[in-house]
């Protein structure tokens, strides 16, 4: 007779299959040296789906998700339709003989991995190339070569890339050497102790929470050792904004307005309420962290550097901090290298006009996303990167974070009209930042150009 499990053994099994694992070779009878374009019906959508589903996975847009797909189907000689939001995808394949499958397909999370993402585009157009001339063991172990890729950089790379990128962040907000080392530290301890907990598949909300409260915490502590060695002046404690500007949702806020003005409502909107939703607890822990600490977003000291001197630390601080991003993202140092170059050129020219023009910030932002798009597509051109990973890390760094803490503290403290204004001048840049890229990828690619490609 067999052993009945306790209800604690059931209970362990159930909670570690919310999100059951796909099982990709169960869906393939075919033998391994069959083409692919000969295989059956539900081969072929499965095939689909996985290149789909992978290509999800690594933060991009619905309307890459959808291509890919298609792309797939054309080559395969079927017909795909597919919606797709954050972490799901629900597709139908269509044959010539009047037949249908469709698949339901979720992922546990999201992220962004710009490596994974590449080898997937590469893959995808040379199955186009070679017109579904591979076998379906060919693919299939591509596709696993793909998916066990250990494209994740290291914890504590991944640290201090953080403190890299909120270096910058901080410097670009006008704080000095005091900042800059405090906010490096901070995000650095931030993000690692974020990252441990994505490694323990510790949910989202407890990860940022815990991330940006040990940044601000980290921040606060780092200054009070330059204090009690250097004596510095306490306002540069108002920095500590800088250290928790890592967890900016920079790909999902700026491809849910791309994939809008694809109309591709479902994922943008999805992308729109995970972005706010992160927005929101980072926002409210670092208030929380910052009222039982004292401090406050009050004026950090200035610095006094002529027009020639500010302009090219800005260039250096841009720089760094996009390159910084694009190594969170999982981009490889050449991909993140051209994007800091792409980065420091937009990113300088939008304060430069904001400082020298007397531009409005969010035309300014237009512009600056308008230059990295238009350089972006040059460089893939030449080079063949997703234009997505160069163009998303380059203006990652003008979201308006610090506008975007400020309303939340002052909405915090009762003071509604000043967190009302800061609130609105944050949206008016977030808008202009995703127009920008759009208007870029209008003027240089006839796909996107056109409803009907």
């Amino acid at each position: 007779m067999a052993e009945i499990p306790s209800e604690k053994e059931v209970n362990m099994n159930l909670s570690h299959h919310h999100h059951m694992k796909i099982r990709w070779d169960e869906f393939f009878k075919s033998s391994d040296n069959t083409l692919a374009r000969e295989v059956t019906l539900v081969e072929k959508a499965s095939l689909v789906g996985r290149v789909g589903q992978m290509l999800l996975s690594c933060g991009t847009g619905a309307w890459r998700v959808r291509d890919a797909m298609d792309t797939m189907a054309r080559t395969l000689g079927i017909t795909c339709s597919a919606d797709i939001g954050l972490v799901s995808i629900e597709y139908t394949c269509f044959a010539a003989n009047n037949k249908s499958y469709s698949q339901t397909l979720t992922l546990p999370s999201t992220g962004v991995n710009m490596n994974k993402l590449n080898e997937m585009e590469k893959f995808v157009r040379q199955f186009q190339k070679g017109h579904g001339h591979w076998t379906l063991g060919q693919i299939n172990r591509r596709l696993d070569e793909i998916d066990q890729m250990k494209t994740k950089v290291p914890l504590w790379i991944s640290g201090l890339s953080a403190g890299l990128a909120c270096g910058g962040f901080i410097f670009l907000l006008g704080g000095g050497i005091p900042e800059i080392i405090c906010a490096f530290v901070g995000a650095a301890i931030g993000a690692y102790i974020r990252g441990l907990m994505g490694k323990h598949k510790i949910t989202m909300v407890a990860k940022i929470a815990s991330g940006v409260a040990m940044s601000c915490l980290g921040y606060f502590l780092t200054f009070l050792l330059l204090r009690t060695l250097l004596g510095i002046d306490y306002n540069h404690a108002y920095g500590y904004i800088g250290a928790m500007l890592f967890v900016i949702p920079g790909f999902p806020f700026i491809t849910s307005g791309l994939d809008m003005s694809k109309l591709d409502m479902r994922s943008g909107l999805e992308r729109m309420a995970y972005a706010i939703l992160i927005i929101l607890i980072a926002t409210m822990v670092g208030w929380g962290v910052a009222m039982l600490l004292r401090l406050k977003p009050g004026m950090i000291p200035p610095i006094k550097l002529n027009v020639l001197e500010l302009t090219g630390f800005r260039l250096i601080a841009s720089f760094c901090g996009v390159f910084g991003f694009s190594i969170m993202f999982n981009s490889k140092l050449s991909m993140a290298s051209i994007a800091a170059i792409i980065g420091s050129i937009a990113n300088t020219s939008r304060l430069s006009l904001v400082d020298f023009g007397n531009m409005p910030p969010a035309l300014a932002a237009f512009i600056g996303a308008l230059i990295a798009g238009l350089l972006a597509s040059i460089v893939r051109n030449k080079v063949g990167y997703p234009r997505i990973s160069l163009t998303v890390p380059s203006i990652v760094i003008m979201v308006p974070g610090l506008y975007m803490y400020r309303a939340v503290y002052n909405f915090g403290i009762n003071n509604i009209n000043l967190g009302a204004y800061w609130i609105v001048a944050a949206l008016m840049i977030v808008a202009a930042l995703p127009m920008g890229l759009v208007a870029a990828r209008i003027l240089t690619d006839k796909k996107w150009r056109h409803v009907n490609l």
